[in-house]
């Protein structure tokens, strides 16, 4: 196939400070590239340059799309076209053209000719239209791209249905659970009939199951439409089962590019260990929750149990995870357990000191007393964007600290975070733009520490956190818990993360808890639920020819990537084979 992109010696900086350093790439027609990086590598940055839609930071270099284009509408195609008649019916040959995002102004026509047919799915953002159906979604985006057609209706069904959301055609947006919001995105996404589709971090938040949809979904639309793709992804697994080629990024440079098998085993042999023993006992219960209900009126649906009638108990210094598939009433619980979220019915009631406090009566003196040594990050946190890290850790979230002590404690936060101390003091009078998607939830993990609390309720923390980042995390909450006897609720898809973490750990399915136990214990459940559901992958890779061939492949799970990585190359070889119910 035709090489469509050239990356040639990009390099980007903020004043000064170089997030890319003279990477050089390439991407053919129907390609799909993955991109494997440590959180702050530079992964989203450059899906950024590729998008072309804004400026970003000062780049140099070349960022080139060899395109076919029509000269009387402008209707960009593929280099493999040059030569042929426009599709729109005016007669004219599409002819060869080469753009440099890197030279070319943000407002050139010839540059939006090119970015109309460049899809973008942006880590952590569910780009929809909240109080709005998904075919009205779908409908705006029609409207959003000039699509002039008779058939708008249709057309928006066909799209509907070819993410497999048919079924939830008049449901209101925001009513979705987190897989079916990123099949939509998808299918606004596809309105522009792109030529490449950038997915940075697409199921970075997903269970399980629900992340294999949506990579079904995707690569089904990859391969129908015959497009090229560049996907970022923190499970190494996903780059291994969808991508042809892989790109190994490590502090803005490209390190190696090649066969993802071996570009996966390169980076996970920096893979580091968890360092922090896991307590044998634990103190008295901190957290009583008895037959708690939380229903909601949908128009749609009519009274929906989103929590039905859950009962548990968390101990002092305790890890307690919350699992389950989207949907499940994970989100719910525990934003009751922090009290932004008045139940229907139930108690909840936490410990402060010798006293008990009923989380279900408001007031300073009733849920107020608990709220303050309580913290939570929520999944879809954000950063004040006007304020510099430090501000954003000190006076943006109330805290009135003489300066040298609020740089102290920071530093402290930011390290519990899973900062490096060194990294630490480098981000303090950096703007939250300048930083990375992971690094900026880290900051905002670090927001929620420094208020000192005793309860720390944490909703999807690793959720775009490579591996790496997520083992120093692991480490850094162990050490919490060790150091400052701090209690943690873990709402997470991120089943390794939540055996490496949790204490014990409860599946919740339909607002309910159907197991309490074991982490390996309960996570097994989950997933060989997972594996119940028909699993095939849409579309084959294609090796170097062109030609598909039958190398469908079942991404390994952690324990095969490290036993991968501790392989020599010569040597490592991934083995596939199995579930998780053997």
């Amino acid at each position: 196939m035709s090489v469509f992109i050239e990356v040639k010696n990009l390099s980007v900086d903020f004043d000064g400070k170089f997030v890319l350093k003279n990477v050089n790439l390439t991407v053919e027609e129907g390609e799909v590239i993955g991109i494997l990086g440590k959180s702050g590598a530079g992964k989203t940055i450059l899906m950024h340059i590729l998008r072309g839609t804004e400026n970003v930071g000062h780049a140099t270099g070349e960022v080139l799309y060899h395109i076919a284009k029509c000269d009387g509408c402008h209707r960009v195609e593929f280099p493999s076209r040059v030569g042929e008649t426009c599709s729109c019916g005016c007669g004219d040959k599409l002819k060869p053209y080469t753009i440099d995002f890197t030279k070319t102004g943000l407002y050139d026509e010839e540059r939006k000719d090119v970015t109309k047919r460049v899809s973008i799915m942006i880590q952590r953002t569910f780009a929809l239209y909240g109080d709005d159906s998904v075919l009205t979604n779908i409908l705006n985006a029609l409207t959003e791209v000039g699509y002039q057609g008779t058939d708008t209706i249709r057309k928006a069904a066909d799209l509907l249905e070819e993410v497999n959301m048919s079924h939830r055609m008049l449901h209101i947006a925001r009513e979705l659970s987190g897989g079916e919001k990123q099949r939509v995105v998808l299918a606004r996404q596809l309105v522009k009939e792109p030529l490449i589709l950038l997915a940075d971090e697409p199921t970075g938040t997903l269970d399980p199951m629900n992340a294999e949809l949506v990579h079904q979904v995707i690569m089904n639309a990859v391969e129908t439409r015959q497009m090229s793709m560049v996907i970022t992804s923190h499970w190494p697994d996903v780059i291994l089962e969808l991508a042809h080629k892989a790109v190994l990024l490590d502090n803005g440079e490209v390190v190696e590019i090649g066969d993802p098998k071996e570009i996966v085993g390169k980076f996970m042999r920096s893979h580091t260990g968890i360092e922090t023993k896991k307590p044998e006992s634990f103190g008295e219960p901190i957290i009583k929750v008895e037959n708690l209900t939380k229903k909601f009126v949908s128009v749609d649906r009519g009274v929906v149990r989103a929590v039905d009638d859950i009962s548990f108990e968390v101990h002092e210094k305790e890890i307690f995870g919350l699992i389950g598939l989207s949907g499940a009433g994970k989100t719910s619980t525990s934003k009751m357990l922090i009290g932004v979220l008045p139940p229907t019915s139930g108690s909840i009631n936490v410990r402060i000191g010798e006293d008990w406090v009923d989380m279900t009566v408001p007031g300073v003196d009733n849920k107020g007393r608990a709220t303050k040594y309580m913290g939570i990050l929520y999944q879809e946190y954000s950063l004040y964007p006007h304020s510099c890290i430090i501000e954003n850790l000190t006076e943006s979230i109330s805290l009135d600290l003489p300066y040298e002590l609020g740089v102290r404690k920071a530093i402290q936060a930011l390290k519990v975070a899973g900062f490096s101390e060194n990294a630490a003091k480098s981000i303090l009078e950096k703007q939250a733009f300048e930083l990375s998607e992971g690094e900026r939830h880290r900051v905002a993990m670090a927001q929620v520490l420094m208020k000192e609390p005793l309860i720390v309720i944490m909703d999807e923390p690793t959720g775009t956190m490579d591996p790496l980042t997520r083992a120093a995390v692991t480490n850094s909450i162990l050490n919490a818990r060790e150091k400052l006897g701090e209690t943690f609720i873990i709402v997470s898809h991120d089943m390794d993360f939540v055996q490496e973490v949790c204490d014990r750990v409860a599946f919740m399915k339909n607002g309910k808890i159907v197991a309490t136990g074991e982490p390996k214990e309960i996570v097994s459940q989950l997933l060989c639920e997972k594996d119940a559901v028909k699993k095939c992958k849409p579309g084959d890779k294609k090796d170097k020819g062109g030609d598909n061939k039958n190398q469908k492949e079942k991404g390994p799970g952690k324990a095969e990537l490290d036993e991968f990585a501790e392989k020599d190359e010569a040597k490592g070889e991934i083995n596939t084979e199995g579930g998780c119910c053997t």
